[in-house]
């Protein structure tokens, strides 16, 4: 496999930034109540995360160590503004549901680690995709954890009816603690998986 192939797989299994690393966390606790929340804001975070890591990446000669972090803040900031206004315009009711979580991505872990460990030290090509893997896993992490808890929390996915109408939803998967059940039956299936 060639390098690239390794920077990108390495965030699904060795590097998940959810299931490995335990971070971004929060929105995968907070906005996982339905698959299309959770791949909503992985896709927005993606999207900061690829574009913040291009810049980083290309400015790595020019930003001086010692205000690094102040500038990828900024970076990923102006990044994080335009992914709250398109939402706003083009997917109002996403953006609604996900509420202040989208501007909170500026804090995310996931880019400001990404952007600090790998693009701050590596060229534009693979600091791409490596950016592109890790926002792909935080996605899929938290589509899987939206569709797990809308799943057992209202039979549907996506909004469709899947166990019928005698399910007897379980309500507490689409509270709070059913966030914190299904993430931690997930980490310990994935951690069972991951087993030599």
């Amino acid at each position: 496999m060639s390098t690239y192939g390794k920077e990108f797989t390495k965030a699904f299994f060795k590097e998940n930034p959810v299931l490995v690393m335990a971070l971004g966390l929060c929105p995968a606790l907070a906005v996982s109540t339905s698959a299309v929340n959770g791949i909503a804001m992985g896709l927005a975070t993606t999207f900061v995360l690829v574009c913040a890591s291009t810049v980083v990446s290309s400015l790595r000669s020019i930003i001086p160590s010692k205000v690094r972090i102040p500038s990828f803040i900024i970076v990923i900031a102006s990044f994080v503004t335009v992914v709250d206004l398109v939402m706003n315009a083009y997917a109002h009711s996403v953006h609604k549901t996900l509420g202040l979580f989208i501007p909170l991505i500026v804090v995310n872990c996931i880019i400001l680690g990404r952007a600090e460990a790998f693009a701050s030290r590596n060229p534009i090509p693979k600091s791409i995709v490596d950016a592109v893997g890790m926002g792909l896993a935080f996605t899929m992490t938290l589509g899987l954890l939206g569709g797990i808890r809308e799943i057992l929390g209202s039979g549907a996915i996506f909004g469709y009816p899947i166990l019928g109408s005698k399910y007897a939803a379980m309500l507490i998967m689409i509270l709070p603690p059913g966030a914190f059940i299904a993430l931690g039956v997930m980490l310990a299936t994935f951690n069972v998986m991951q087993r030599d």
